[in-house]
């Protein structure tokens, strides 16, 4: 199916709600969309030694969290290697991280920010702006996770259809602590509606499937209520630009056939 203007989503819900499954069938149905995640570019710089890769590295190894300007500035280089941002110049201020000096920030940047005037005067109140073809569509995974996370991706590149996933919390619970894992592979069963051929052995390899330490009710409490705590503006914040969507269902395939109606009903 064809869309007639770029979508640029998130997907916003507790954990367990079933985002990644979401995602994976979003772009299975509609090959114009891709996935972005802000995880992945994190790992690839990492992995490649580029010096924004080396930069966040260790904080990444300790379990740190990486400035939110450093994110910036990955997925403004990715979308600019995609040719998915055009008119004006980026916003320097924005992008360039306040660890860094000017110069130093400017050292690593792609050739699409690098090509930006480095005059802070003229450029800091100016922003690359999203092309809105809809071959410059993304489900952008894992950014932003806050309001003020959000504010400073509009400015780079709004997004248009922010997606609210609600299940109750019973359900949820049900799902988690039903969950198990083939490690190696990343394989996930559910012994109420996926469950493994043989109990607690991995349908592929026939190795032994394992919980995950944090598949338990006290520690899913505290994560909701963290959740709860930054979801809450965020989704607000997307609501007073009126691209929040909220959809509820007991389960993924209640859900889903709810998301294809909406998303083909505003991008195709």
């Amino acid at each position: 199916m064809r869309l007639r203007r770029a979508a640029r989503v998130i997907l916003v819900g507790a954990p367990g709600v079933g985002k990644g499954t979401q995602s994976e069938r979003l772009l299975d149905r509609f090959p114009q969309l891709t996935a972005i995640s802000s995880g992945d570019l994190l790992r690839n710089n990492v992995k490649n030694r580029t010096p924004l890769g080396i930069k966040v590295e260790s904080t990444m190894k300790t379990g740190g969290l990486v400035p939110d300007d450093m994110i910036l500035r990955l997925i403004t280089n990715e979308l600019g290697q995609r040719g998915w941002l055009s008119g004006g110049r980026a916003n320097v201020m924005t992008l360039a991280s306040s660890a860094f000096g000017a110069a130093e920030a400017y050292e690593d940047l792609d050739p699409f920010i690098s090509a930006i005037d480095r005059n802070p005067a003229a450029g800091a109140s100016l922003s690359a702006h999203a092309s809105d073809d809809p071959t410059a569509s993304f489900l952008l995974d894992g950014f932003p996770r806050t309001a003020a996370q959000a504010e400073k991706l509009d400015d780079i590149v709004p997004i248009n259809w922010a997606v609210s996933l609600k299940t109750p919390f019973d359900v949820i619970m049900q799902r988690i602590s039903s969950r198990w894992v083939h490690e190696p592979s990343g394989r996930v069963y559910n012994t109420t509606f996926n469950a493994p051929k043989v109990h607690g052995i991995d349908d592929i390899t026939g190795e032994r499937l394992v919980q995950r330490s944090d598949d338990n009710e006290e520690i899913y409490r505290a994560r909701f209520k963290k959740f709860q705590e930054t979801s809450e503006p965020l989704l607000e914040h997307y609501a007073k630009k009126g691209v929040l969507w909220e959809v509820e269902g007991m389960s993924s395939d209640e859900i889903s056939p709810k998301l294809y109606d909406e998303f083909e009903r505003r991008f195709a």
